[in-house]
């Protein structure tokens, strides 16, 4: 719902949205519903294109099994149509392999090869739920070995208000960087990761989520990122292990080390700093 509103706000504001990839429609996890169908006439109705006078338009479509032409083509479309959120979602991340050469020559290196913006946000489902190979990892380590100088954006959001805002961000700023984004499954009917209207109202995008547990209580300080969270909370909670804060890192490229550092200084007592993930080692975030 936080990134339906994303989109309809965004629209009401003027920007037009285009979405490709596979079942993007009714989403893969049958959670986006954007275009419903009259079991009568079969006619495509899109709400979205419906909320007011003058606002932009949503293009969204079901594309074949191509990742290599689908996103060649919608890089292509961000560049000629700048003010347009342009977004490609894979069916699971992993099939993002499938177009490994528009990441490696154009949306990881056209900026600094051609001086060419793009706005392009790739949207790659990620997350190791019992789904099995090609089904459960996006290969976050791959995407964050392109990472250079600023040359896009890495994020893995945990919080609904966080993508909302996240997609916002991608319009309102004066610039544009291509987005890629490790979406979650099984996230989007976890019972507790939900947010508030207030945060959609308010705020803005949360580079790192602090723990808000009283920081003198803290000996150990853990950082993770996206589903995996949820897994430590749960743990936490049943071992009453509450001199552990969990913080939490939503964007992990351009990382704020300067920021990082200033919340570990908020702990007087901390003795150990460690990285959680749930990927294998020297898969996903973790490189060493």
């Amino acid at each position: 719902m936080a990134e339906t509103l994303a989109y309809g706000s965004l629209l009401q504001e003027g920007f037009d949205i285009r979405i490709s990839g596979q079942d993007v429609e009714r989403g893969t996890f049958s959670h986006r519903h954007a275009i419903l169908r009259d079991e009568i006439s079969e006619e495509r109705i899109n709400l979205l294109n419906q909320l007011s006078d003058n606002q932009g338009t949503m293009t969204i479509y079901n594309s074949l099994l191509s990742e290599y032409g689908v996103l060649g083509f919608d890089y292509g479309y961000a560049m000629a149509h700048p003010n347009a959120l342009t977004i490609w979602e894979a069916q699971f991340g992993d099939f993002s392999n499938g177009a490994q050469i528009m990441f490696d020559q154009y949306i990881s290196a056209a900026e600094d090869k051609w001086k060419i913006q793009n706005g392009i946000v790739v949207l790659l489902p990620h997350g190791y739920e019992g789904q099995g190979s090609e089904h459960s990892s996006a290969r976050i380590e791959r995407f964050l070995q392109l990472c250079a100088i600023d040359n896009m954006t890495v994020a893995n959001c945990t919080t609904p208000a966080n993508f909302y805002h996240l997609l916002r961000r991608q319009m309102k700023r004066n610039f544009r960087k291509p987005l890629i984004v490790f979406t979650p499954k099984s996230l989007l009917r976890h019972p507790v990761a939900v947010s508030g209207l207030n945060d959609l109202t308010n705020g803005q995008f949360e580079e790192i989520i602090p723990d808000n547990l009283p920081p003198k209580d803290i000996s150990k300080v853990v950082f993770c990122s996206g589903k995996f969270y949820y897994d430590l909370l749960e743990v936490r909670k049943k071992k009453e292990r509450n001199e552990v804060a969990l913080v939490i890192l939503e964007q992990l490229f351009p990382m704020n080390i300067a920021k990082i550092q200033e919340l570990i200084d908020t702990y007087p007592h901390v003795k150990n700093i460690v990285w959680a993930q749930e990927e294998p080692e020297k898969m996903g975030a973790w490189s060493s």
